[in-house]
């Protein structure tokens, strides 16, 4: 039954252990969301239909599941399609992911326990919570990528995602280096190695993308003209086809070799041309690298 009040936002967030769950619950609740944690998930249905049923009380919540709770995540799956039943709930999967070698290293700068390697053989464990979380992964909306990201920047890019307007479309254009590896949380990857490279100009190897001189340098060429025509075609054809289908956040990755120079001026561009028609975040991943 219809209640009548606004619908309910229900973020269930998971992902890899010592990915930064923690810190996304803080963000979150310094946004107004109530967060649960580790709650099992055999008990989601019903907690929602407890918010659905507290008279528009709570509009926002977020429940953290992850393998503490792992006798009950099995049945993951079917709790979640059960929500689909709930009037007044629109929930959303966040996953938390990183680099093995990042998730090592933080484990031992914690000297925390990893919850599937009780005898210590950290690498093992890590291995064989990727492999029971592929599943949820493939279900999730969101995947955040944190292997790169300190505290303050994951609780940015936290905020900058769940802060924006009931039923807009976010785009992230992000610019990265080739030689750093494909960010993999972005939805689509474009490749701009292929133009004129400020990297070999004496005076601008040490600036960015994000300088006038670098960009300049970068959108005076016709071919540099030619793409951005065609892909601002591709963008403004494919980003509502993303919106149709029930997407919060499209990460744009454009990637150069290093990610200091072309990529971070095509991005500044994007961002720029279509800040008018969507909520817009700039992120530059390896622009400081190397500096």
């Amino acid at each position: 039954m219809n209640t009548g009040v606004n619908q309910i936002q229900l973020l269930i967030i998971s992902g890899m252990s010592g990915a930064g769950k923690t810190v996304a619950v803080q963000s979150l609740e310094d946004m107004g969301f109530f967060c649960i944690d580790n709650l099992p998930p055999v008990l989601i249905p019903k907690f929602a239909e407890m918010i659905e049923q507290s008279g528009g009380r709570i509009e926002k919540v977020a429940l953290v599941i992850d393998l503490r709770g792992r006798e009950f995540f099995d049945h993951l799956s079917d709790v979640i399609d059960r929500l689909r039943e709930i009037e007044n709930i629109r929930y959303q999967i966040l996953f938390l992911d990183a680099d093995d070698r990042v998730l090592v290293r933080r484990y031992k700068e914690t000297r925390r326990r990893h919850p599937l390697a009780p005898d210590g053989m950290l690498l093992d464990g890590i291995k064989a919570e990727r492999k029971l979380l592929e599943p949820l992964k493939a279900r999730a909306d969101l995947i955040v990528d944190t292997s790169l990201l300190k505290p303050t920047q994951l609780k940015e890019k936290i905020a900058g995602l769940f802060s924006n307007l009931e039923g807009q479309l976010r785009v992230n254009f992000m610019s990265f280096g080739f030689k750093y590896g494909i960010p993999i949380d972005a939805d689509l990857v474009l490749d701009v190695r292929f133009l004129p490279n400020p990297h070999y100009i004496d005076n601008l190897r040490p600036l960015t993308g994000k300088e006038g001189e670098v960009a300049e340098y970068v959108f005076k060429w016709p071919e540099t003209q030619e793409f951005m025509k065609r892909l601002i075609d591709l963008l403004e054809f494919t980003i509502p086809q993303y919106k149709k289908e029930g997407k919060s956040q499209l990460i744009v990755g454009i990637g150069c070799t290093g990610g200091k120079h072309r990529s971070v001026a095509v991005a500044e561009k994007l961002a720029t041309l279509f800040k008018k028609e969507y909520p817009i975040q700039v992120s530059h991943r390896d622009v400081e690298r190397d500096r």
